[in-house]
């Protein structure tokens, strides 16, 4: 009995240790991924002589802070617009994206024809071409549909890179359900489109919620083409418009380009965690292949 009980001793200690150790690794990573994030906070509220000063704490206020760059950054530049250009943007190439990207899924992982994963593996394809080969030719695009120096030459562009990669994820996700549902859907009267509507549709919703936050923050994040197809002010997005207004020349205004930054990814990231159970699921389901 004694030696039992020392046996489960060892092993609560044991697991008690090992619990602190994963929670402790836990901890410690969400504290070097935050640290940024902190800093560019932290950073939006400082005076110039505090940020400036080498010997100051980066990570705490030396002096008092000041909402004077944040308030610079909303009052002083077309940040709103910026905003509302890349909310406008992004919403209408997921839209692109989901609408091209789901049927053409649809047709390689139901339709059983031999070219079917060749042409799978070719559309991916596309989408590791670099933007830096492609955006002359593709500027030559826009100005031939006229549509330069506005929000729609990025609209009509960022699809080409969206769509090829969630057509790759969307045939995973639509592998992973079975055949078995919709053709008793259709058994039950419905059309072939009515059972991947009410049948099949729902079942990748997940996959479907992946598609749109990729596409989204990936449309969000790109630079090259924003830059090169538009340069009007009243029609960029933040990936552009918040370099081209603070920085001016050889001067930067760090606080309001932290300040940008934080206010910039805060709903991102909130709508990421809102989702990330379907989000990872999405991926995880598209890992199977039947």
């Amino acid at each position: 009995m004694t030696t039992h009980a020392a046996l489960r001793r060892r092993y609560a200690r044991r697991h008690l240790a090992a619990r602190c150790g994963v929670y402790g690794a836990a901890v410690t990573a969400a504290l070097v991924c935050a640290l940024p994030f902190l800093w560019s906070l932290v950073s939006a509220f400082k005076q110039n002589r505090d940020l400036y000063d080498p010997e100051s704490n980066p990570f705490a206020f030396n002096e008092p802070a000041t909402p004077d760059h944040v308030t610079f950054l909303f009052s002083d530049t077309p940040f709103l617009t910026f905003a509302g250009n890349t909310l406008l943007v992004g919403a209408l190439v997921v839209a692109i994206t989901l609408a091209l990207a789901l049927p053409a899924a649809y047709s390689l992982a139901r339709l059983d024809r031999p070219w079917g994963t060749p042409m799978g593996i070719a559309i991916f394809m596309v989408y590791l071409v670099p933007p830096s080969l492609l955006f002359l030719s593709l500027t030559r695009v826009v100005v031939a549909l006229g549509l330069e120096d506005t929000l729609w030459s990025m609209v009509a562009v960022y699809p080409t890179i969206t769509v090829p990669v969630s057509i790759w994820l969307l045939i995973g996700f639509l592998k992973a359900v079975p055949k078995d549902i919709e053709e008793q859907a259709m058994v039950d009267g419905y059309s072939r489109l009515g059972a991947f509507l009410r049948a099949v549709l729902p079942l990748v919703f997940p996959g479907i919620v992946a598609v749109v936050v990729f596409s989204f923050t990936l449309t969000a994040s790109e630079f090259v083409y924003a830059l090169a197809f538009v340069s009007a002010s009243p029609e960029m997005v933040v990936s552009t418009g918040v370099p081209t207004q603070l920085v001016r020349g050889d001067v930067f205004f760090w606080q309001s380009l932290q300040a940008a930054t934080v206010i910039t990814a805060v709903p991102i990231a909130f709508v990421f965690n809102l989702f990330l159970d379907r989000f990872v699921t999405g991926f995880t389901m598209g890992a199977v292949k039947t």
